[in-house]
């Protein structure tokens, strides 16, 4: 049953991360920066962290930590960003981009693992 249903929980996560990235994009709407991308980034990594730090049971593990978090944060999208950023000239914004967007993804897993612990 489990090779069943587990790939439910991360389809049926993934949909709900995918819906809140999309809400968060429309919200924070900005022309230069891609801030909703850093945003669900350092959000989803803060979320995951609490996650897989709390010992979830294995549904919750796949459908909130590689259904939803996978669905809502975005590795593609902060790439793409951070290249447009270049192209436009922009080459110290797209470098501090790239680097905030590592260093405060990786600060909020210890941050949740600070909480967890």
């Amino acid at each position: 049953m489990t090779a069943v249903i587990d790939p439910v929980y991360v389809g049926l996560g993934g949909a709900v991360g995918a819906v809140l990235r999309y809400t968060v994009g429309r919200i924070v709407e900005t022309s230069r920066f891609p801030l909703a991308t850093l945003l669900v980034n350092v959000l989803g990594s803060f979320v995951l962290g609490l996650v897989m730090f709390s010992g979830p049971s294995e549904a919750t593990r796949l459908f909130v930590g590689v259904g939803v978090c996978g669905g809502f944060t975005t590795f593609s999208t902060f790439c793409v960003d951070t290249v447009q950023l270049a192209e436009e000239g922009e080459s110290m914004l797209a470098t501090g981009y790239a680097l905030g967007n590592i260093a405060l993804s990786a600060t909020a897993i210890g941050i949740a693992w600070v909480l967890i612990a």
